[in-house]
């Protein structure tokens, strides 16, 4: 197949470019400019770097194609930029449908967040909520996952956790650790796109995706502690009615390494129900420790 990928240089995108290219698929990537050398190194991938939203510049980019695989998506806003959200979200996905559909291409998967849903707290879930409607009132051949906290090597969020519990003596937990997550593997996930693009059985489905351990916040930490070889984690509660005002003033800082919205999804808590995705693509669940190994060969 010629699939058309979006943010294909971006974390989930890397690796998933590498288990279509090991299929024998050629690859079109929309990236921005100045990540082409994050783009694995391959004759059968090509780099493109124009506007993402404008869909009559995109339609011509996708005709030739099969598939289109839409990833962009940020965790965090930086308005000043025009990096917002909506812009991010709702917008592009509303470009490049238009673009697929103009195209002529009816395959196009879809990439969400567990928790997306209609009057969401948060503004990343509200967004990835409304972006989800726009693909599913589209006329194509669609499929959605909403995957719970991705890691794997160059994550974010396990990556922060590894440094605080090697750094600090004491690792500050926002309220009382108890919301649980659902941790899936970067290499699950792109197995399951992977193996979409052959499933007739995914059309018109919308996919919960997460590991196979649902665990608290608190014994996350004491996971990525033993896979660190540091078998005692110390974690000392932060209250919630006075980390949510600090946050607020702190977030405006960029180094500063949590949101508000960040904050609010992670005490909702992050698990949910995978069977479907499991089964439907022939997916094994991966558990949590089995998925850590890579940080013990750093």
């Amino acid at each position: 197949m010629h699939i058309f990928v979006t943010g294909g240089s971006g974390f989930v995108g890397r690796t998933l470019c590498r288990k279509l290219i090991d299929r024998g698929h050629r690859l079109s990537c929309l990236i921005r400019t100045g990540s082409e050398p994050r783009l694995p190194e391959s004759s059968q991938i090509k780099s493109i770097t124009t506007d993402l939203f404008d869909s009559a510049l995109l339609a011509p980019l996708i005709k030739d194609c099969d598939a289109v695989i839409h990833l962009v998506g940020i965790i965090r806003e930086f308005t000043s930029r025009q990096i917002s959200f909506k812009r991010l979200h709702l917008d592009a996905t509303r470009s490049i449908l238009a673009a697929t559909q103009q195209a002529g291409v009816k395959r196009f998967l879809h990439m969400s967040a567990n928790g997306a849903r209609n009057h969401a707290v948060s503004a990343y879930h509200q967004t990835k909520w409304l972006a989800e409607e726009e693909v599913r009132k589209s006329d194509l051949d669609w499929t959605i996952f909403r995957p719970s906290l991705i890691y794997g090597a160059e994550d974010q969020f396990i990556s922060m956790l590894c440094w605080l519990i090697k750094r600090l003596p004491v690792v500050p937990v926002m309220g009382n650790g108890e919301y649980c997550l659902q941790p899936v593997p970067v290499a699950q996930i792109a197995l399951g796109f992977a193996n979409a693009l052959d499933s007739s059985v995914s059309l018109g489905k919308t996919y919960h995706c997460g590991g196979a351990d649902c665990l608290s916040y608190n014994r996350l930490l004491d996971e990525v502690g033993l896979a660190l070889r540091k078998p005692k984690v110390i974690k000392l509660s932060q209250p919630l009615a006075l980390m949510r005002p600090l946050v607020h003033l702190l977030q405006r800082l960029p180094p500063f390494p949590m949101t508000s919205d960040q904050l609010q999804m992670l005490i909702e808590g992050n698990c949910c129900e995978t069977e479907p995705w499991l089964s439907d693509l022939g997916l094994d669940p991966v558990p949590l420790r089995s998925g850590l190994t890579y940080l013990k060969n750093p």
